[in-house]
Parts: structure tokens; C-alpha cells; sequence
């Protein structure tokens, strides 16, 4: 059973589904082990992640494993429809659309947790606000899921200190094969692909402003000074603002940056990173965008009240013009630029970060018995299997510790 917008758009998801496959070894190799051993077999697993294609393989190769799918998106406009047809078609029961207002959004995750899951996929805490409230009463087989976002990582831990979280959860963000791989590079580069797709605009001599310098926000200045950008940093941690300083950017407040600002990028996770004060001083024709989580960390809806005219100037980008005669650009509403107007990250990083989450899955079963209801860590050895696989996969090889390096690195005494 399915909820998607047009059935027929299944054969184009599938050739995207089938492309990506191809680029995804460490998963691959994964799902081959999958298949023998079942370790998912009989169980519901609910998946709320971006809507495409890499998603979908994810969904796939847990079917393989012997798990009963349930796929939807994290972001009504994320979603592609094509591959919510192709998916779908493939044998996952499939809840998205895209475009859908948050209401529909809510009732399609909703419709997604309505098979009382083993075991959830979350992306930002959608599923997890709403098996503590409206869906509470779906909880009844839960074992635990895994969360892949700062966002969501940070909300689950203050669940836990206050005693409401719903089930164990595994902090996939958390990861050396999510953050070092997919938050740096795979943002970095899908952010910058995003840009320039949808505006069509040179990056090579803009000042380029990025807010907020974790591992999503180095990738993201990174390939913006590849670029040829100047690349601005605000921060709010002293240490990542020395961290951006050592690395060749400029530091200022957001106030600074505002009236020099061409393309503004935010990467923080938090909320209020761009107010009416910044847009007041703006450039006539900036661009704003958000690449953290939440449409939140661009105040849109402020920047909506103060405009005198608001228009759709191109596909995923609508000009609000201020009273001073100056036009702000927005990108894909403030949400995720990368996906809410791209196609996400590359194949190959995602098969870093789905093995994470297919191995933590398989984790949480095999442990089940000895959870207790917090946070926990994935253990070294995923990160280290991972690791070994994608290097196989690349045609890489790496030296080996000893027996006496070993030693010599675990212990006190200098031989």
C-alpha cells in the first residue's frame, strides 16, 4: 500500500534508482550479507528521509535484509515523485509527495508510523515529535531507531535529559562516516551544485557568507573558496571561528556581513540566523539560502510581512522587494537548498552514511534485549567496517598496526 502523486512516473525513478546503485558498493556489499542472513526478517521498519533515490537503494537493501518498508520523505520538497512512483513500484510502501503543505506532510508521516514500526529511520525528528504526541499509540513494537542530523541528535539528547524519549536511539550524525564524509563533502558539494543550478549565477568573485562553521559549514566554504569566492564565516563558538581563521576565512558578526554579503548560506541548525535587521542593510539582488535543517534559520516569514512585493523570479527562487527598492532572493523557501533545489548529496557519499544506518539498524535488533531508552553512540566497529569497505570498494589500501604497535599505543610504559 502506497500514498503517491502519479503511478505512472515509476519508470523514471527507477532508472534513478538503479543509477545510484551503481555508486553505492559499501551498501551493495552490505545487502549482499543482508540477504543471507535476514537479519530484519519479520520486522516494520518506518523510514523518514529525504525522498530520492539514494533513499530509496536504503529502502531497498533493508527489504532484503527481510524487513516489511515503510519509506517517506523529511521535506515536502525534497520528495521526488518519480522516485516515490519507483520505489513504490519496486515492492516499498511508499508515503510522499511532493509540494504538500505541512498539514499533508504530517498526515503522510502519520500514515507512514500507522504500521506500529520495529524500528524507525528518522531525519530531523519528525517521526520521533510525533510518536511522543500524535502517534504515541503506534509505539507498542518499538526497539529503537537511528537519527543522521545535528538537528535531530541535539533533540533527542534533551528528550532523554527530560525523561520523554519514545524508544533507543542510535546518533548516526554523530558517525566518522557520516560527519567526516557526508556533512563535509557531501554538503559542500551539493549546496554549491544547488546555487548555482538554480540561479544560474557566477560564484567566482561573490563574497560568499556561510553561518556557522561545523562540519557542514567547512565543507560549504570549502568549495565556495574552490570557487574562486570570498568566503565570510559568522559563528557563535569561539574555537570554530579561530578553526575558520586558521583555515583562511574572514570572521565577523552577521551584522558585519550583512551589507557585503552576495550569497548568504546558513549551516547552524538553529533558528534566527537571518532577521530584518540583516535584510534592511542587504544588497539589492542578494541570495539567501539555508543549508542546516529547519526553514527557520532564514526568518522567510519576517522577510514576507516587511516586503512591499514578493515574485516568483525563476524555479525555486521568489524576489522579496523591500521598501528601499532592494530585491532579496530566496532560495527553495529557506529550506534545504540542496534538496529542496537539488538533487541532494552525491551517490557515493550517501553510501557512507546509509551503510551507518543499515549496520546501527541491524545493531539495535541484535542488542535489543539490553537497550535502555537514551542516546547511544554507533560503536567503532560499524565505523571501522565501513570504512574498510568503502577503501575495498575504491581499490585502496592502508598500512596495519602491529602487535607491538598496538601495544605500544594502549599502553603507559616506553619500551
Amino acid at each position: 500500500m502506497s500514498n503517491i502523486k502519479d503511478p505512472t512516473l515509476a519508470p523514471s525513478g527507477i532508472r534513478k534508482i538503479e543509477w545510484v546503485r551503481s555508486f553505492m558498493p559499501a551498501l551493495s556489499s552490505i545487502e549482499e550479507r543482508f540477504e543471507k542472513e535476514q537479519p530484519f526478517k519479520g520486522l516494520r521498519i518506518a523510514v523518514s528521509v529525504h525522498l530520492e533515490a539514494k533513499t530509496a537503494n536504503l529502502g531497498l537493501v533493508l527489504k532484503k535484509g527481510g524487513a516489511d518498508v515503510y519509506l517517506t520523505g523529511c521535506n515536502p520538497l525534497s520528495t521526488q515523485d518519480d522516485v516515490a512512483a519507483g520505489v513504490a513500484e519496486l515492492g516499498i510502501n511508499t508515503y510522499g509527495k511532493y509540494g504538500v503543505n505541512a498539514r499533508e506532510y504530517e498526515d503522510l508521516l502519520a500514515e507512514t508510523l500507522a504500521c506500529h514500526p520495529h524500528l524507525i529511520v528518522d531525519d530531523g525528528g519528525d517521526l520521533i515529535n510525533l510518536l511522543a504526541d500524535r502517534c504515541k499509540d503506534y509505539t507498542d513494537n518499538l526497539i529503537g531507531g537511528c537519527e543522521e542530523t545535528t538537528t535531530g541528535i541535539l533533540r533527542l539528547k534533551a528528550r532523554e535529559r527530560e525523561g520523554v524519549l519514545p524508544c533507543p536511539m542510535m546518533a548516526v550524525n554523530d558517525a566518522k562516516a557520516k560527519h567526516y564524509y557526508d556533512n563535509k563533502y557531501g554538503t559542500g558539494q551539493s549546496v554549491m551544485t544547488a546555487i548555482m543550478d538554480t540561479t544560474n549565477l557566477v560564484i567566482a568573485g561573490k563574497t560568499v557568507v556561510v553561518a556557522g562553521y561545523g562540519w557542514c559549514g567547512k565543507g560549504v566554504a570549502m568549495r565556495a573558496k574552490g570557487m574562486g569566492a570570498n568566503v565570510v564565516v559568522t559563528e557563535v563558538d569561539a574555537f570554530k571561528a579561530l578553526d575558520a581563521t586558521m583555515d583562511g576565512f574572514r570572521i565577523m558578526t552577521m551584522d558585519e556581513a550583512a551589507p557585503i554579503g552576495d550569497i548568504f548560506i546558513t549551516v547552524t541548525g538553529c533558528k534566527d540566523v537571518i532577521v530584518p535587521r540583516h535584510f534592511e542593510v542587504m544588497k539589492d539582488n542578494a541570495v539567501l539560502c539555508n543549508a542546516g535543517h529547519f526553514d527557520c534559520e532564514v526568518a522567510v516569514a519576517e522577510l514576507a510581512k516587511m516586503a512591499v512585493k514578493q515574485e516568483v523570479k525563476r524555479h525555486n527562487i521568489v524576489g522579496y522587494t523591500l521598501s528601499n527598492k532592494k530585491t532579496l532572493n530566496v532560495l527553495g523557501e529557506g529550506r534545504l537548498v540542496n534538496l529542496a533545489c537539488g538533487k541532494g548529496h552525491p551517490a557515493e557519499i550517501m553510501d557512507m552514511s546509509f551503510s551507518v544506518q543499515a549496520l546501527s539498524l541491524e545493531w539495535l535488533v541484535k542488542h535489543k534485549d539490553e537497550l535502555e531508552t537514551k542516546v547511544y553512540k554507533v560503536p567503532d566497529s560499524i565505523d571501522d567496517e565501513i570504512g574498510r569497505t568503502k577503501l575495498a570498494a575504491l581499490g585502496l589500501k592502508i598500512d596495519k598496526l602491529t602487535p607491538e604497535q598496538e601495544k605500544y599505543l594502549s599502553g603507559w610504559a616506553v619500551d
